[in-house]
């Protein structure tokens, strides 16, 4: 019989794993955010040497690593949700189980690589 979810050990050592990429996660948006504050707590960008259009550029560039990471953090996030629900792992579109080299790779994954091959998103 096919194996219809992991057992509560694996989703044990599934969990430790995407709490220590959470802690990662969240410690790099912390950085993000934190070079926007002082960025905008800054009277005039011409002291650190940048001109108007690079100051706009950088605060640009800031903006979307941290809106990356926080789309990131949301998604490890629902993993461990998915855990604690006792669905993780399963794919999202065939139903069948993630293989575990895929969940290590990419712990908040729905989907397994068949339906990512098929398309799907």
């Amino acid at each position: 019989m096919e194996k219809t979810r992991y057992s509560d050990s694996e989703l044990a050592s599934f969990k430790a794993v995407i709490e220590d990429k959470l802690k990662t996660a969240n410690d790099q948006l912390d950085f993000y955010l934190k070079q926007m504050a002082d960025m905008a707590d800054s009277t005039d960008a011409k002291i650190r040497g940048l001109d108007d259009g690079t100051g706009t550029a950088e605060n640009e560039r800031i903006l979307g690593l941290a809106a990356r990471q926080r789309k990131h953090v949301q998604h490890l996030e629902n993993a461990l949700l998915r855990i604690e629900n006792k669905v993780y792992g399963i794919c999202r579109q065939t139903g069948k189980l993630i293989s575990k080299e895929r969940l290590m790779a990419v712990p908040h994954a729905t989907l397994s690589i068949e339906a990512k091959k098929k398309g799907f998103k």
